[in-house]
């Protein structure tokens, strides 16, 4: 890959990682958790989640989760091929089995977890998985506003 096709990817990430965003305000504005999630396949956003746990009393509402719902759901489909996940931050164990099993291409995501991401934190789930599906991995897209969001909020709850 060229530099100039690296830069045009990583903008690109950026577009949709300011896409969740967006989506984890929403959650902020809720009094949830700030995460939020889309999923993108061909330029185009085909799911949307954000935290909702307190919302909807769930401990699986997890904005990953909602948004690989709402992908399968626009697609009639549970497998999402072709399909990436962008996320403000780290997925769980949880949502980092929903990714492998949605068969989602990519992953990228925000902030570190270093307390419960199961991607590079504190496991490396997505590797040498039992369901040998491959998944590319991207950090670090947007990792500061999406930590100042999680600390903003979490400073308030103190």
């Amino acid at each position: 890959m060229t530099e100039s096709e690296l830069f045009g990817a990583f903008r690109s990430h950026e577009q949709w990682m300011r896409e969740a965003l967006t989506e984890a305000g929403l959650a902020a504005d809720k009094g949830e958790v700030p995460v939020g999630a889309v999923v993108v396949r061909e330029g185009r956003i085909i799911g949307r989640g954000h935290n909702q746990v307190e919302s909807l009393q769930d401990p699986t509402a997890h904005a990953e989760i909602l948004a690989i719902g709402a992908a399968a759901g626009d697609s009639d489909s549970w497998r999402l091929s072709g399909a990436t996940l962008y996320v403000t931050l780290e997925p769980c164990t949880m949502c980092s089995g929903a990714l492998l099993l949605s068969r989602l291409d990519r992953l990228v995501f925000g902030a570190s977890d270093p307390r419960a991401g199961a991607v590079a934190s504190t496991a490396r789930l997505l590797d040498g998985n039992p369901y040998r599906q491959q998944v590319e991995v991207v950090g670090g897209i947007l990792a500061e506003p999406c930590r100042a969001l999680l600390s903003g909020f979490f400073a308030k709850k103190r």
